[in-house]
């Protein structure tokens, strides 16, 4: 789209790049040496060398020569296991292509023909390989129908000491049950080979030769024909030892019954624990854990502050109602309708975009653990903002595994949540921190508060009164 609608979108182009960029890549990003980048032709140059040794190899013209026909390969699955080669191959001659593909025919009357015939153009050959292919099928289902007769006259005149000299092996399940799911089979097959969730099998297994199979029959997991994926016993032994390593709790059934269940249990437990310890003097704590992790919500930058901070929390002794303002009262609350994702149960950060001064800034994590308003260094450098800006602050952020990092100083930035006309603008005091971050801002409590935003993380959506 930005190539599309004019030339002049290298800023653009530059900006839009590291937004989508994620592990290896991003980390490249982030050592990436300032001033270093011109023009996006350099960002992409760098990229490119970087990245070299994992580039995709792409086969060239001369692969096409090995590939044959195999001795019972039909000429459909020849066509299409060629044609799905020259897809990768840039600019390929006609004239070239055309050779190898008949340079690929295993001898047969139908390549005696073409020999005869000498077909110009891919278009030509086209037209002859569409009528043989006609031809093949036609043969293949007189083959199916003749099949079980042939099978019925040797069962009939078998004489009674002859033995069978070779039996299909028939596999068996290996679970005695197995796990009820609310989507097809073959479905879940599909989308956990997609994810690389399972590798596709090298082999098909011992199945019936593939020339004599049905072809109304496919199996996803397999990629053959002669048998459906729900009746195949391997993708179906395979889907039950993922199931029961929990990898598969979103399609099986009676998985949510029995969390349904679980929590109505532990909510009657709850009860019942509530009114017995109404009914008995709670126990004393053993001790205090607290936890400050740093910022202008902790307390102050000296610690006789904190302590000030401290003691007036132990001191409270009743909930004093906040002074009312112009706003009324809003309840905030959420539905089904809020669900920002397929999967809410995968414990996904909430990320949006806000803006600050001017400028759309993306990957801001909203973290009500959070004691301060956390802006990135290189966040700030992307900005363009004077250094003047910053006014001096000392102290440390002090993260849950214990690293500690300098505060640079803090800056106040009007900063915009929601899009108009539901938004609300509000000055902010960040705090500058020189580290690296997958997110370019955090978001924590002092300014949620002033927002008077609710975050849910299960529905991963935040709602404030505008």
């Amino acid at each position: 789209m930005m190539f599309f609608n004019g030339p002049n979108n290298e800023p653009v182009l530059c900006r839009a790049f590291p937004t989508y960029l994620d592990g290896a890549a991003l980390l490249w990003f982030s050592k990436v040496s300032a001033g270093s980048i011109s023009s996006f032709e350099d960002l992409a140059r760098s990229f490119i060398d970087y990245f070299a040794a994992s580039r995709i190899y792409v086969h060239g013209s001369d692969y096409l020569g090995t590939i044959k026909q195999g001795q019972h390969e039909s000429l459909k699955d020849y066509m299409t296991r060629f044609t799905d080669a020259t897809m990768e191959i840039q600019d390929l001659d006609p004239a070239v292509h055309l050779h190898v593909l008949k340079a690929g025919l295993r001898p047969s009357k139908f390549w005696e023909t073409i020999a005869i015939t000498k077909p110009k153009t891919l278009e030509e050959f086209r037209e002859r390989v569409a009528g043989q292919m006609e031809i093949e099928e036609l043969r293949e289902a007189q083959k199916l129908d003749k099949q079980p007769h042939r099978r019925d006259e040797k069962r009939t005149f078998r004489s009674p000491g002859s033995k069978d000299t070779k039996k299909p092996s028939k596999l068996t399940p290996k679970y005695n049950t197995y796990t009820r799911f609310n989507t097809k089979r073959e479905n879940i097959i599909k989308e956990i080979l997609n994810a690389r969730i399972i590798k596709p099998p090298a082999r098909a297994g011992n199945y019936q030769d593939q020339r004599f199979v049905d072809r109304t029959k496919h199996c996803a997991f397999h990629q053959k024909f002669g048998h459906i994926t729900d009746d195949c016993i391997v993708a179906k032994d395979l889907l039950e030892r993922l199931a029961r390593q929990g990898l598969l709790d979103k399609y099986v059934e009676s998985r949510k019954g029995r969390r349904e269940n679980s929590d109505r249990e532990e909510n009657k437990q709850a009860m019942a624990d509530n009114n017995k310890k109404e009914q008995t003097t709670p126990d004393r704590p053993r001790g205090v854990i607290s936890h400050i992790s740093g910022g202008f919500a902790s307390g102050g930058e000296t610690s006789s502050a904190r302590k000030r901070s401290y003691r007036t929390m132990l001191a409270i002794e009743g909930t004093i109602q906040p002074k009312k303002d112009k706003d009324p009262d809003v309840t905030i609350s959420f539905n089904q309708a809020d669900f920002r994702s397929a999967s809410p149960n995968l414990d996904d950060p909430v990320v949006i975009s806000i803006q600050v001064g001017e400028l759309l800034v993306r990957k801001t994590l909203l973290d009500p653990g959070s004691s301060a308003d956390v802006l990135f260094y290189s966040t700030f450098i992307k900005m363009k903002l004077s250094e003047k800006l910053i006014q001096p602050s000392s102290g440390e952020l002090i993260g849950f595994s214990g690293e500690r990092v300098p505060i640079m100083g803090h800056i106040w930035l009007k900063t915009t949540m929601g899009e108009i006309p539901m938004s609300k603008s509000i000055d902010i005091q960040y705090l500058i921190v020189d580290c690296y971050s997958p997110y370019n801002i955090i978001i924590g409590r002092p300014a949620l508060n002033i927002f008077r935003a609710v975050v849910s993380t299960l529905h991963l959506c935040v709602k404030f009164p505008v």
